[in-house]
Parts: structure tokens; C-alpha cells; sequence
């Protein structure tokens, strides 16, 4: 079994793979979207992509890929805590200047904003495709005092020193990871298992009065509780959305069909993405 993962190593996309994953052979690429293509073009067999972060919300760019571009199934959602640290080139450790840039993925960015405003303000920030990818840089620039942010396995794998541990903003940090393949068939790992879900991504009719209000009682009636509900723009014109939409349950033989059967009988447009198990990684 091959498995693309977001890169470069010891990002925290490879670190939830190697728990999840620890006998299978990974690959590793250098964009979300690169993951995908790999499953879609046979390069690999299943794609670890984040989804969603406790603190920042969904990564959007996975949601958006899957409903425009892939025709992929989530199999297995893992759920990893995240630390992020501030690190630097060694050569730079005992150096009392000013840092004179930090980068790191913009998530990463984002948690650890409250400490930044605090210790870092006025430094530049700059956006790099993962966390990795922005300790890797950092590792073959020690000419220029940089810092970036991620975490401890990207500082021994890239050689940097931790300046300031567990930066982030809020204590609970976690993040969800899915595990993506062209079959729908559910992935059994041997982590702890939390929930079964289903999720669906659906596009009401346009300019219908109470459609969501429609779409949302085709769920409450058969008592389906919801775990997630967000809107994303449908990138048609303003105000066009579709909605990712999380059941905590599994797919049955009556309630979901039921309920997938009478959104499309209501005129909307349903994309089931994927019915799996969502396992919880250690720390």
C-alpha cells in the first residue's frame, strides 16, 4: 500500500501517516491538491490530507478540491493534536536580534497569532505549503537569521533548535486529517475508534425560500444529529453556495438513503463524499 501525504517529511500530515501508518510505504508531495492527483492518477493508493484544524477551521482548499475537482471517497478521518514551536537555524540561537522573518503554513500562522502580536510584532510573515516546507527553508538559508514554526520532529529532521515551545494560542490544538481513496470502502485501522460519520457536500436549488430550512428537517425528522455544517462558495457569483455537511452516522439501508432521496426530490444537488470511521492518534 502507497500513501501521498502533504510534505516535505515531519510535517504534521507525515507525523499522523506515521501513527496511523506505521508499516505502509509514504510518499511525500508538495500541495494538497498534488495529494489528490496522485490517488486519481494511480501514482498511490490513498491520499492523508488535512481537513479541518480545532482552532482555524476547515482547510479550505481540501474542501473546494474535492467537491470541484476530484471524484474521491473520505475512508478514515484521524484526529491528531498539534503543537507548534518556534524554531531557528542553530547558527542563530544565541543571537539576541530581531528575527527577520517567520514562516510557516498559514494555519500555523494563524493559531499562533496571539504570541506573535506579543513577542514578534512588526515581523514579516510569510505563507509556505506546510509547516515542514517552512523548517526545510529555514535549514538551507543559515545566512539569513529566520525563523518558522512547526513542529519537533521538523527541528531534529531539519536540524533547527526550538526558541520557544508550544506557541500556540489555545491549549486544546488538534487537528483532522482524511484519508482519501477512489473506492468507497471503509478503512479499519488499529487506533482507538471514536465515531462513524458520513459526510455529504449539497447544493440547494437557487433562489428557493426555506430550502435550507428544507434540507435541514429531511435530517431532524429522522432524528440524524449533525456534527458539522458549512457553506462554501460554489465560485459561480455571489451568494452561491454548496454545504459540507457532517452525520454522526454511518450509512444504513433506510435513514440516509431516505434522507439523500428526498434533498434531490426537493431539487438539490447531493455529493456523497464518503461514510467511514474517525480514529483518535495519540500524542
Amino acid at each position: 500500500m502507497k500513501i501521498a501525504y502533504l510534505g516535505p517529511r515531519a510535517s504534521f500530515t507525515d507525523l499522523a501517516v506515521q501513527k496511523a501508518f506505521p508499516e505502509e510505504e509514504t510518499v511525500s508531495y508538495v500541495t494538497i491538491p498534488d495529494c489528490i492527483e496522485a490517488v486519481i492518477e494511480d501514482e498511490v493508493d490513498y491520499a492523508v490530507v488535512p481537513l479541518e484544524n480545532a482552532l482555524e477551521g476547515s482547510v479550505h482548499i481540501t474542501v473546494d478540491y474535492l467537491f470541484h475537482e476530484a471524484n474521491l471517497s473520505i475512508v478514515a478521518e484521524l484526529t491528531s493534536p498539534i503543537q507548534q514551536h518556534l524554531m531557528v537555524h542553530p547558527d542563530w540561537n544565541g543571537e539576541n536580534g530581531q528575527i527577520l522573518k517567520i514562516l510557516s503554513h498559514s494555519h500555523a500562522l494563524a493559531q499562533c497569532h496571539k504570541f506573535l502580536h506579543r513577542h514578534y510584532k512588526g515581523v514579516p510573515l510569510e505563507q509556505t505549503t506546510s509547516t515542514a516546507a517552512a523548517a526545510k527553508f529555514v535549514s538551507e538559508h543559515p545566512d539569513t537569521f529566520l525563523g518558522a514554526i512547526g513542529n519537533e520532529l521538523a527541528a531534529k529532521k531539519y536540524g533547527l533548535t526550538i526558541r520557544h515551545e508550544n506557541i500556540h494560542d489555545f491549549a486544546y490544538n488538534h487537528t483532522k486529517f482524511i484519508v482519501l481513496h477512489k473506492n468507497a470502502e471503509t478503512l479499519s485501522l488499529s487506533q482507538k475508534q471514536s465515531t462513524e460519520k458520513t459526510t455529504l457536500m449539497v447544493t440547494l436549488p437557487k433562489d428557493r425560500s426555506g430550502a435550507l430550512h428544507q434540507v435541514l428537517s429531511t435530517f431532524a425528522w429522522r432524528q440524524l444529529n449533525l456534527s458539522k455544517i458549512e457553506s462554501r462558495p460554489l465560485k459561480t457569483g455571489l451568494g452561491d453556495y454548496f454545504f459540507l455537511i457532517d452525520v454522526a452516522h454511518g450509512m444504513d439501508d433506510v435513514l440516509l438513503p431516505g434522507a439523500i432521496s428526498e434533498m434531490e426530490a426537493l431539487g438539490c444537488k447531493v455529493k456523497m463524499i464518503g461514510t467511514y470511521r474517525s480514529y483518535l492518534l495519540g500524542e
